[in-house]
């Protein structure tokens, strides 16, 4: 099975620090779940699955249950970043913890031809399990003090990107160093720039 590819630094990015931000940053700048080959890449790319799981049967139905979770996740990370939770906080709070209720999928060990163990699946995922696998990282980041601590929305212009900062004194400012990063970086030459030559 061909996985789509990632050629543009805002296709795929696992740059958030936790599966359930890398989720949400699959809004950013557009919608990238429009199609199953899109999620079934995002799946095996954010580690939720061993490498060369096969995904063939995550369908157009997937992209239902991954862009709820998403949206149910958005408003518990943002909600928590604000002094006071939306109202539709405590619904949002209610479905995770259902859809975190899910079995995650059974590991096994598998023997190499040259005696190494792997992990593999006992079976190909079910969308409920990696939903479920999703749903408790979220719980966790979010009942976990330090790590919450440890959220910031990225001062890029036009950026919701949510990250978790785990940098060395937590001075980090943007989702990608390389992205948000540079372009800041590129403005403020310009700016200076201008400014030199007026």
């Amino acid at each position: 099975m061909a996985l789509a590819t990632a050629t543009d630094a805002y296709e795929l990015r696992f740059d958030a620090g936790r599966i359930c931000l890398d989720l949400l940053a699959t809004t950013h700048p557009e919608e990238r779940f429009d199609s199953a080959e899109v999620l079934r890449t995002w799946i095996a790319r954010s580690g939720l699955v061993p490498p060369d799981t096969p995904l063939a049967h995550a369908d157009a139905t997937w992209l239902v249950g991954f862009r709820e979770l998403r949206g149910l996740v958005g408003q518990l990370v943002r909600g928590g970043l604000n002094p006071e939770p939306w109202p539709s906080y405590d619904i949002a709070l209610a479905r995770v913890n259902d859809i975190a209720r899910a079995a995650p999928p059974a590991p096994r060990a598998v023997r190499r031809e040259d005696g190494t163990l792997v992990r593999e699946l006992d079976h190909p995922p079910e969308c409920a399990a990696l939903l479920g696998a999703v749903a408790r990282d979220a719980l966790e980041l979010l009942t976990d003090p330090v790590a919450r601590a440890g959220l910031r929305e990225c001062e890029g212009d036009n950026c919701p990107i949510v990250y978790l900062d785990t940098s060395r004194g937590r001075r980090r400012r943007w989702c990608s160093s390389e992205v948000c990063g540079n372009r800041e970086r590129v403005a403020r030459h310009r700016r200076r720039a201008a400014l030199s030559r007026a």
